[in-house]
């Protein structure tokens, strides 16, 4: 099944778009600014079982502004979920309503849940601090009662495509057979690495770039209350406990999305990318 849709910056033309592996129909996509992201539900992304995934959120939207390398693999990713509260409250304002908020860090539990006695199904994590990922890896497997995550990898700080480190790191997740590969390098690194090196892992099925989310499920950063992500107050939340860390994020970069929300409310916005 395949669809004929626009390409978010809407100055190529248009692409072909294939229904993923698992899902019923293909999700409705949403455009924003210059990029896009799918009306898709929990229930329906958890049935996915190959392709590529991202998690839109302010800070990507920011980055997708300036990072030509990171706007032109957008459309390399199957689906995009919107993570953002501020994001589903926006897209509604707009009148382009997504029906909910999808979070790689809510995602992650219900989809190893999900396939937790499938076992066909396997995981290698890359990214977070050292000792994180396999804190992470121990707590999950032991939820699920079998080793669905089969190895951890922590690059270093450092780390880049087209390096020695780089191979092995491949070399490494093609030995441990995983069939899905959760990848946490911050945004917009996490997603240009598996653009480029997702072709030479060809056991791995499902690619999940998910950002902190391998801190959360070690337990290592705590997530704030329901209530505070659900009225759209989680950057708050982390600010106050980490303002060091965060305050450059929250205070200086992502209120930029705000203009060009703006522009785009009153068809305005130009895609810096246009040609």
């Amino acid at each position: 099944m395949t669809d004929i849709v626009a390409n978010p910056a809407g100055d190529q033309g248009a692409t072909p778009r294939s229904t993923p592996v698992g899902l019923a129909v293909t999700p409705r996509r949403v455009p924003v600014l210059n990029v896009y992201v799918d009306d898709i539900s929990m229930d329906d992304l958890l049935e996915m079982r190959e392709g590529a995934m991202a998690t839109l959120h302010v800070d990507m939207i920011v980055k997708l502004q300036h990072d030509r390398e990171f706007y032109d693999i957008w459309n390399t990713f199957d689906v995009v979920t919107c993570d953002s509260q501020f994001l589903y409250f926006a897209l509604k304002l707009l009148r382009r309503g997504v029906c909910m908020r999808v979070s790689g860090s809510d995602y992650f539990p219900k989809f190893y849940t999900r396939y937790a006695n499938d076992p066909s199904v396997t995981v290698f994590l890359v990214g977070a601090a050292p000792g994180i990922a396999e804190k992470a890896r121990a707590d999950i497997n032991a939820k699920v009662g079998r080793e669905i995550i089969v190895g951890t990898n922590a690059p270093a700080f450092d780390f880049r495509d087209g390096t020695p480190a780089n191979d092995a790191l491949i070399d490494e997740i093609n030995a441990s057979g995983a069939t899905s590969l959760l990848v946490a390098l911050g945004a917009g690194r996490q997603e240009k690495w598996i653009a480029n090196n997702r072709h030479r892992m060809p056991n791995v099925k499902l690619f999940l770039p998910l950002g902190g989310t391998i801190d959360y499920e070690a337990d290592a950063v705590k997530r704030p209350p329901a209530f505070i992500t659900n009225i759209g107050l989680e950057w708050f939340w982390r600010l106050v406990r980490e303002p060091k860390r965060r305050w450059r994020r929250y205070v200086i970069e992502e209120p930029k999305v705000i203009p060009y929300l703006v522009r785009d409310a009153f068809g305005k916005y130009r895609n810096p990318f246009s040609t």
